[in-house]
């Protein structure tokens, strides 16, 4: 064994004396602890101190977690995190570390801390003198939707030209989920202001105003005039509960801010309606979200687009194309008009006019107003394109009735009407199919039922009197809802009576219905079976599964890839290169036409009117093949439709960061309890050293009833379960706890009191409990049978052990086997002890295993694999594992029910099944694959397009008609998102033989019995830092 820097490393094979494996141990550890106390720990600065709220804790193990993280933090100096009041109070030196990392530390663990930090930053980098200029600026996020985007030349032209905005940090731009994210500095400019300037480029732009929790929009019908406007104002501000209310008449329309704790939003309609006007809540917001997904409004304006340019267009067609080719057509085209006009001509010019100022207005605007500011997008190549036609043919025109010898003019009106035709054909087709990308999300908001039925319940009984329909957007938290077969459930919340099954596939992706009786938890959306049960609701509005589910899929769909980046930083310069190389198709054959034998021209000259016409012709082909949109579009509709996939399946992926860093992953590391097994820990056996002890589990299981530690829950149970009673008479009094090491507290009965330690061996060192000799080769038992076991202490001695055995998950082993197929490693870190590690890991196939270790030592061996080379994902519960889940490359937390807001996490698997591990790593392979294959397609149809567009095939006859160029642009875009629709076929890999979904989970292996004498040796590498007894560690890695 060495030891040095704190790092311990232990080797060990089959150790046979741990006696004196310990007294190495412990010799090392107190050699280490001699030299810390050497250092120096002076303070130079004054220490601060600072009250964070923290939202979202839910249990001891919450404040465990924030504790143990900031606890091991350089600089934190003191925490105490209250659970009931729902803070963190932190002492820190401000010299170390500052309250903004404090809140990003306990951020990472997957709570929210509504706190801005920033101005206090500011004071103690003046203190420990830090402080520059830059960190006085004060920045605000905000989101902005945009209209009118097309391609990634769009997103490339926007933000090229916002660079320079006064006051304005970074922006970046979401094609198909029409939004933009903007940084911005207050005080110098607004999101209006950054708005109004993208209005300037050519899009329709405006801010998106975040909605808050504790606001409520409403409808209100009925006013007539101001004294109506006074008279609710004045009632609702008099109402407890509301902190402002502003009431317009003309929009008949009011905006509530109230106390959501105090009363909820059915309560604030119903106080208007007593006045006696009519209130609803307003719906427009989503109701245009689904609207914008679906891209009705532009797919309707398109269509008319459509319409209006084909009835002009195909009669210009059929004039230009279709007539010169019979003889008597050419009768019909060539009657002379006035000035050496001649009908065809002049019918064409007319007809072409609507076309190419009319629809193609809306071109050139975009266009001109583009190219204002100094960027190019692909508008300007189709308005250059087919102006250049148009007023080619319009000059040609105007020339022949001017020359005295009047030849007939050298016009192609066909090429500019129909080629705005073809590019409003491909918009049309290609809104259709970006529509069909978002279908998911779409589906995803509308699974809350409109209604649903509540008991009114009288305030003074408590009894129910009626039942009452009402909208399911305002349904409070405490609501009995009652719940009849075929309906949909309208909020989270816990069946108190009745029993039913609930289809749950729409949300969480799971294919059986699910068994309801009281106490289950239900999901809003989902549907209920054949039974009738009553519900409590407990998570209404943005807080439901649901609800927190749209919003992860809409971030994860508005963010960027990185290699989207990519893909966006060339569309700022296609453009540009584009328009050049037709330049210099132009000059290059009017050069060769003018130099070279006419006899030895292609055939393409001898056909056209004039070799001026023709090198135009093939400049305009250029123009119009190119395209930037299929290369623009490669990303995101790649993104969003598999994004939304996932989402059907239970799978949450957050960002386009996480799925680019899932194709990559090379390493996945297993937390233990929960994760790999159910972590749902039952008592297996007891060993009580001191027979007088009769009243060991009544005492015990009060100690622990206070725990919200898994293990102290099950003894818990398994007490009330042994005693049968529904709750322990004793009475628990100072109660105390530490992460990782065991509980503290007193134990009154009756007239008796007991004074109780429970815990691992250093937690009852630390007590100077003294331990019997036979104790070691007790516990050597139960942990090679894969138990855990807890020592237990009463008024300073030792009473004895309980043993507590976990369910491997059945799909574990087949998972794991799964992800090694795939050329993926597997490990498996869990805190729990050596030996019981080891016989779960050998029966799920894992041979990396590190046990023993902290929730900060997690963290560490993250970073220890990513400093070997590994793309490493995470995978735990999203609790204790939040600091290694925020260290990885990919954060996977596993969870169930509701609870789905794991901030720490990338990405959120909602049935807590392992062979959702491989189908979401599956998942990310697969769209960005086909990621791959549009970019590939984008590439190569740019490759072949635009040389055959500039005539490099014109020496064997083959060239571009300018309107087969436009055909074949507006087709390119419309094939990349028919691709990406593709990834709407993908399903679950089969795992052993099985559909992923298939697996019976109702069964399992109960701590692994019957593996004793299996386990010869442990072959695990361990790191050791604060190591209490030869088989129970807390460990660190430094």
């Amino acid at each position: 064994m060495t030891s040095q820097d704190q790092e311990h490393l232990l080797l060990f094979d089959g150790v046979d004396d741990w006696d004196e494996f310990e007294k190495k141990v412990d010799a090392s550890l107190a050699k280490d602890n001699k030299s810390d106390t050497t250092q120096p720990s002076e303070q130079e600065h004054t220490p601060g101190k600072i009250t964070l709220p923290v939202i979202g804790m839910t249990c001891m193990s919450c404040v465990n977690a924030i504790t143990s993280v900031l606890s091991s933090s350089p600089g934190v100096i003191d925490i105490k995190v209250s659970l009931k009041q729902e803070e963190a109070v932190v002492e820190y030196d401000p010299s170390t570390i500052q309250p903004g990392q404090i809140k990003e530390a306990i951020e990472d663990c997957g709570f929210d801390v509504p706190f801005d930090t920033q101005p206090l930053d500011l004071v103690d980098a003046a203190a420990a003198g830090t402080l520059s200029a830059a960190s006085t600026i004060v920045s605000k996020s905000a989101q902005l939707s945009i209209q009118g985007m097309t391609c990634a030349s769009c997103v490339a032209s926007i933000e090229k030209s916002l660079k320079t905005a006064p006051g304005l940090v970074s922006i970046k731009v979401a094609l198909l989920a029409e939004r933009a994210t903007i940084e911005y500095i207050e005080g110098k400019t607004t999101p209006r202001e950054i708005a109004d300037l993208i209005d300037d480029i050519g899009f329709e732009a405006s801010p998106i105003v975040e909605k808050r929790k504790d606001q409520v929009d409403l409808q209100v019908f009925g006013m007539t005039c101001a004294s109506c406007v006074n008279s609710i104002e004045g009632e609702l501000r008099k109402t407890p509960g509301i902190i402002s209310a502003n009431v317009s008449l003309t929009l008949q329309a009011a905006k509530v801010e109230y106390d959501n704790t105090v009363l909820g939003v059915r309560d604030i309609v119903e106080c208007i309606e007593d006045m006696g006007f009519d209130a609803l809540l307003s719906g427009r917001s989503q109701d245009a979200q689904i609207e914008s997904l679906s891209r009705k409004k532009e797919v309707a304006e398109w269509r008319s687009a459509l319409i209006f340019s084909f009835m002009f267009a195909f009669p210009v067609f059929v004039i230009s194309m279709i007539l010169p080719m019979f003889a008597w057509g050419q009768a019909i085209y060539n009657i002379p008009l006035l000035f050496g006009t001649v009908l065809g001509d002049v019918s064409a010019f007319f007809l072409t006019i609507p076309v190419q100022f009319g629809i193609g207005m809306r071109f050139i605007i975009s266009a001109y107003k583009s190219l204002k500011h100094g960027v190019a997008t692909m508008d300007v190549l189709i308005s250059l394109g087919t102006l250049s036609a148009f007023a080619f043919s319009t000059f040609s025109l105007l020339y022949s009735m001017f020359d005295p010898q009047h030849h007939q003019a050298s016009v192609f009106f066909d090429t500019s009407s129909m080629l705005i035709t073809f590019v409003t054909f491909g918009r049309y087709l290609e809104n259709m199919a970006k529509g069909e990308t978002s279908v998911a999300l779409s589906k995803l908001m509308c699974l809350t039922p409109s209604t649903c039925t509540i008991y009114v319940i009288d305030p003074k009984t408590g009894e129910r009197t009626s039942e009452k329909k009402v909208p399911s957007e305002l349904v409070q938290k405490g609501d009995i809802i009652k719940i009849v077969p075929g309906d949909k459930i309208p909020t989270d919340g816990v069946v108190v009576s009745g029993q039913s099954t609930v289809d749950e596939s729409m949300v969480t992706g799971e294919v059986e219905p699910i068994s309801k009786t009281a106490g289950s938890q239900v999901i809003g959306g989902t549907v209920n079976g054949l039974g009738t049960f009553d519900m409590e609701a407990v998570r209404v509005g943005s807080e439901t599964a649901l609800a927190q589910i749209v919003q992860l899929v809409e971030d994860a769909q508005t963010s960027k890839a990185p290699i989207q980046e990519y893909a966006d930083k060339i569309a700022g310069y296609f453009v540009p290169t584009v328009i050049l190389m037709a330049m210099l198709t132009f000059v290059v054959w009017m050069v060769i036409s003018h130099t070279m034998v006419e006899e030895k021209l292609p055939m393409m000259f001898m056909h056209e009117p004039s070799k001026f016409v023709a090198c135009l012709k093939l400049c305009i082909s250029v123009i119009v093949v190119a395209c930037p949109c299929a290369l623009g579009l490669s990303t995101p509709t790649a993104v969003m439709v598999g994004t939304g996939v996932g989402a059907q399946h239970g799978i949450l992926i957050k960002s386009g960061n996480a799925l680019e860093a899932a194709h990559k992953i090379t390493k996945v590391v297993f937390d233990k309890t929960g994760t790999l097994t159910v972590g749902k820990l039952v008592v297996a056996s007891w060993n009580l050293y001191k027979p007088s002890s009769s009243n060991f589990f009544r005492i015990v299981g009060a100690a622990e009833s206070a725990s919200e530690h898994p293990l102290g829950r099950a003894i818990g149970e398994y007490a009330k379960d042994l005693l049968k009673v529904a709750k322990l008479d004793a009475v628990v009094s100072e109660f105390t706890s530490a992460t990782g090491q065991g509980i503290e507290c007193t134990v009154a009965h009756g007239s008796d009191k007991y004074r109780v330690v429970i815990g691992n061996k250093s937690w009852l060192n630390e007590h100077k409990i003294r331990l019997p000799s036979s104790l070691a080769n007790d516990q050597m038992t139960q942990e090679r049978a894969g138990r855990t076991t807890v020592l237990v202490a009463m008024n300073g001695s030792f009473v004895g052990f309980i043993a507590l055995a976990d369910t491997i998950k059945p799909e574990a082993a087949a998972t794991v086997a799964k992800l090694q197929q795939m050329g993926i490693q597997v490990a498996m870190v869990t805190g729990d002890q050596p030996l019981v590690a080891q016989v779960i890991a050998s029966e799920c196939g894992i041979h990396d295993v590190h046990a023993g270790i902290s929730p900060s030592g997690k963290t560490k061996i993250v970073t220890k694999m990513q400093q070997q080379g590994h793309s490493v994902a995470m995978i735990g519960d999203g609790i204790n594992d939040s600091p290694a889940l925020a260290q990885s490359d990919l954060g996977i937390a596993l969870v169930s029910g509701t609870d789905i807001a794991m901030e720490a996490a990338d990405m959120v698997l909602m049935r807590g099944d392992l062979t959702d591990v491989v189908a979401a790593i599956d998942l990310c392979r697969t769209i960005f694959r086909r990621i791959r294959y549009n970019f590939a397609w984008a590439c190569i149809y740019n490759l072949l397009g635009v040389p055959f567009a500039m005539g490099i095939f014109l020496p064997w006859g083959l060239h571009l008609h300018p309107m087969m160029a436009g055909l074949l642009m507006a087709f390119s875009s419309v094939s990349v998102v028919a691709s990406s629709l593709l990834l709407k076929m993908w399903r679950k890999p089969e795992i052993d033989g099985r559909s992923s979904s298939s697996y019976d989970r109702s069964n399992g292996v109960v701590g692994c019995e019957g593996r004793v004498g299996e386990v010869q040796s442990i072959y695990s590498v361990v790191y050791l830092a604060e190591m209490s007894f030869h088989w129970r560690y807390d460990i660190e890695i430094n």
